[in-house]
């Protein structure tokens, strides 16, 4: 694959996490057909000083780039940062991943594979056949499932992890969709970006994972991310439409590999 990858990394209070992930995925990444590869970790001033840990990869690390914010602001706000920082320093590939290892860092040689086979954004799915979750309350996989359901029906998508923040761009779908305009921050971040480039005739594919749920540190998730889904997406059906001329949207389900 020409051109370069960076995956982002957001991060709050990971510094259990962060050193080991950023490993992680390095060593994943080396072993893919790429130009080459950069890590990014995009710190909201974790007061447990991840930030610090990550100014050590980065003078350790030449492949690794930190982004240090002055406030939490939530994943979404985080991500836009990256991903700005990722494209005007050259990304053809712009990839996200959660900081804690509930996404498998040997996934995203099987993303930028189905990227390389024709995808422009490759979403890693928990709810495609080969898919799962794991560790979870049967409330948290109502909540998730409901979601992603939620949103299929209320923006007609054919996409079944909607929710999800385990994906890989190419550099030309951030440029399409105007990224820089999202202000959602949870689940409906993911969904946005995803139903934004679809609206705009990009070729999707579900690459089956199985997400896990952290080990380490605390989770997240919150019932303010929740409500911001559900009172967001039909907001997002009657605003968004397809650009003038814009291709039929392509979405396809890769199937696990045995």
């Amino acid at each position: 694959m020409d051109g370069e990858a960076w995956l982002v990394l957001p991060t709050y209070n990971e510094a259990e996490n962060i050193e080991r992930i950023v490993g992680a995925a390095g060593a994943v990444l080396s072993d893919c057909p790429l130009s080459g590869y950069r890590v990014l970790i995009v710190d909201d001033d974790s007061p447990d000083g991840t930030g610090e840990i990550a100014e050590r990869l980065a003078a350790q690390r030449d492949w690794v780039h930190v982004l240090h914010r002055k406030s939490k602001e939530g994943i979404g706000p985080a991500y836009l940062a990256g991903f700005a920082h990722a494209l005007e320093h050259g990304a053809s590939y712009v990839m996200e991943m959660d900081s804690d290892f509930s996404h498998d860092p040997a996934d995203l040689a099987r993303l930028l594979g189905a990227i390389e086979d024709g995808a422009d954004l490759a979403l890693g799915s928990r709810y495609v056949p080969g898919g799962g979750v794991t560790d979870w309350t049967l409330l948290r996989r109502a909540i998730s499932r409901g979601g992603s359901l939620y949103a299929q029906v209320i923006l007609s998508l054919h996409i079944r992890d909607l929710t999800g923040g385990f994906k890989c761009f190419r550099r030309e779908v951030l440029e399409a969709i105007d990224f820089q305009s999202v202000r959602s921050h949870g689940y409906a971040f993911q969904i946005e970006l995803t139903y934004r480039a679809v609206q705009s005739g990009f070729r999707v594919v579900e690459v089956p994972i199985v997400f896990r749920d952290r080990t380490e540190g605390k989770s997240k998730m919150s019932w303010r991310i929740t409500a911001e889904a559900f009172w967001l997406v039909p907001a997002l059906r009657l605003a968004r439409r397809p650009p003038p001329g814009a291709p039929a949207a392509h979405v396809a389900a890769e199937r696990a590999s045995s």
